[in-house]
């Protein structure tokens, strides 16, 4: 099995095999968050326009997203999972656009399949691709607005590969806390980047489901 980490829309646009997009600060956790919390479809797309679309044609769908880590206008919530968390999402429709994860998603054309990522569900996403035994994966970090790395997806890149394989891996939150997640520490910017949601991204292996892209919707597989 040929494992391949690479970065950032070049990344996602290369990616090849199984394919896991990584978002870890904030998408893909919160995604999982709200699969979890019973929302009853998630449908991420790369454009705020079309969101806006989905919400004309249907007043009952959740919009939820960000640009720049900001809530956009008109949108029921940010890209926050501590802002949704303990709400129930039974019936509701989410549409989700972000400034890095959503557009991987939806930019991974010669992917064989397509997977989110991130910490709170790693465990999960490896036994998923070593249950598939595939001969090319491309674990795909997203960074900062699709166009910076972060340590946070390159970390968790690099633990999905070690679970893969069976090897050791240490996860250092702590340098998360000082490099890309300092954000969540800062004072000043708790109304965009509140210091639970670093606490909520960083949980490891809460989740055993597996979050697959296809046909322009989030598909669970496995048990919440």
């Amino acid at each position: 099995m040929k494992i391949n980490i690479l970065q950032l829309l070049d990344g996602a646009k290369q990616a090849k095999g199984i394919t896991v997009i990584i978002d870890v600060f904030r998408a893909f956790s919160l995604e999982a968050y709200l699969i979890s919390q019973n929302a009853k479809l998630i449908i991420p797309v790369a454009s705020q326009q079309l969101a806006y679309d989905y919400k004309e044609k249907d007043p009952s769908i959740l919009l939820i997203g960000e640009r720049e880590g900001k809530i956009l206008p008109g949108f029921d919530f940010g890209n926050s999972p501590s802002q949704v968390e303990g709400m129930d999402f039974s019936d509701k429709v989410i549409v989700h656009t972000t400034s890095a994860g959503t557009q991987g998603l939806t930019s991974a054309s010669q992917a064989d399949e397509i997977l989110t990522g991130s910490f709170v569900n790693a465990k999960a996403i490896a036994d998923y691709i070593k249950s598939k035994n595939p001969e090319e994966v491309s674990l795909v970090c997203m960074g900062w607005m699709a166009s910076t790395p972060t340590q946070e997806d390159t970390m968790c890149a690099q633990y999905i590969k070690s679970l893969i394989e069976g090897k050791e891996y240490t996860l250092d939150f702590d340098l998360l806390k000082q490099t890309s997640g300092a954000k969540f520490f800062d004072p000043c910017q708790q109304d965009v980047f509140p210091q639970r949601d670093f606490d909520l991204c960083t949980r490891v292996n809460v989740f055993d489901f597996v979050l697959k892209y296809e046909n322009g919707k989030i598909i669970k597989i496995g048990r919440v």
